[in-house]
């Protein structure tokens, strides 16, 4: 195939990849929540346990090139990442189990009403404010560690059940475990993101639920999207909440869209 022929057949993937890079960039999140829907209506993948496996492996890579940029940049807060996501991986290892075996119909529409109430959970003031030194060690381990493990498994599970790396329930999951600053909160959950996507992805692979060349064009896309991304988070976290208010925004009008595709056929 010619490379011209190759760019314009692989751009809605190469596109949608920098759309979902970006996203993880920026927010830490929204990844799959982006892809799923981007593989199913822009590029065109028809099976939505295909375009599960597929987004799995495209964001789990994608999201690790992105946490190597936030460690560079002093924004990972590696205790609690880690404690957090061993929980979360054994969580998606069950919820990715059950999400094979759910209707893919019902599968999104669930899916989108999820996102809906996370991001508008997300716009609300929290009381107490942030807690920009939180850090796990011997002395604050009896009050951390039974939050993140139970916010991890929590979440694990959902992210492994909708087939997501989890982003954008990791990020409020840290933030009310631990009070961290968002964007410390967003950095930390690339770690997460990364473990979720990957056992989601092993799981899917196994039953040959992986589009590897469309996966491979999204991680190309994502890796440009992941930089600019993550210059723009490191501008906008001194601006009060409009790294907040971003995350919110995206997650909620995305899970509209999804809700809207998924149930519109159901009573139409």
């Amino acid at each position: 195939m010619e490379p011209t022929t190759w760019i314009l057949a692989a751009l809605p993937a190469l596109l949608s990849g920098g759309i979902v890079g970006f996203s993880l960039g920026l927010i830490g999140g929204g990844g799959s929540i982006l892809a799923v829907p981007l593989l199913i209506y822009a590029v065109g993948v028809g099976d939505t346990h295909l375009a599960i496996g597929t987004s799995a492996v495209a964001v789990a890579v994608s999201a690790f090139a992105n946490l190597v940029a936030h460690w560079r940049g002093g924004n990972v807060k590696w205790p609690c990442a880690i404690f957090f996501a061993i929980f979360g991986v054994a969580g998606a290892a069950l919820g990715s189990t059950i999400g094979k075996l759910t209707d893919p119909e019902l599968l999104l529409g669930l899916f989108g009403g999820v996102m809906i109430v996370v991001g508008a959970a997300m716009l609300r003031r929290k009381s107490g404010g942030e807690d920009p030194d939180v850090h796990m060690d011997r002395t604050t381990l009896r009050r951390l560690g039974p939050r993140l493990a139970v916010s991890g498994t929590l979440v694990g599970s959902l992210a492994g059940f909708f087939g997501i790396g989890g982003g954008f329930l990791v990020v409020p999951g840290l933030v009310g475990a631990t009070a961290m600053p968002l964007l410390n909160a967003v950095g930390s959950s690339l770690v997460s993101v990364a473990a979720f996507g990957a056992t989601t992805a092993v799981n899917y692979a196994l039953d040959g639920l992986v589009d590897w060349a469309i996966a491979g064009e999204f991680v190309a896309g994502g890796l440009a999207g992941g930089i600019a991304g993550m210059m723009l988070a490191g501008r906008l976290a001194g601006r009060g909440r409009g790294l907040t208010i971003i995350f919110s925004a995206v997650v909620i009008v995305v899970g509209i869209y999804v809700t809207g595709r998924a149930v519109l056929p159901l009573i139409s």
